[in-house]
């Protein structure tokens, strides 16, 4: 009996993570203040605090997401998925 190997494209393969880097990047960049980059990364709670930060401080808090999203960016693919994502880092 012979053994036939499936064609590679006909092969299920496990489905790629999704990384959202570019998204809560560009996210804490331009609404920082309001955490919504926190929440895109599955980050409940260090969300609601950003926004109350920025909501006591009148909008100075803010400037914590706009770093964030520096840092973000700067990041390599696989060491902003390894560090927020599987990781759980909630803070810079």
């Amino acid at each position: 009996m012979e053994t036939t190997k499936p064609e590679s494209w006909n092969t299920p393969s496990e489905p790629k993570p999704e990384n959202k880097k570019v998204v809560a990047g560009i996210l804490g960049i331009l609404l920082g203040g309001f955490g919504i980059h926190k929440f895109i990364l599955g980050y409940t709670q260090e969300g609601i605090i950003q926004l109350v930060i920025t909501l006591v401080t009148c909008g100075i808090g803010s400037i914590i997401g706009f770093v964030e999203g520096i840092i973000y960016l700067t990041k390599s693919d696989e060491e902003f998925y390894q560090t927020y994502q599987v990781g759980k880092k909630g803070w810079f």
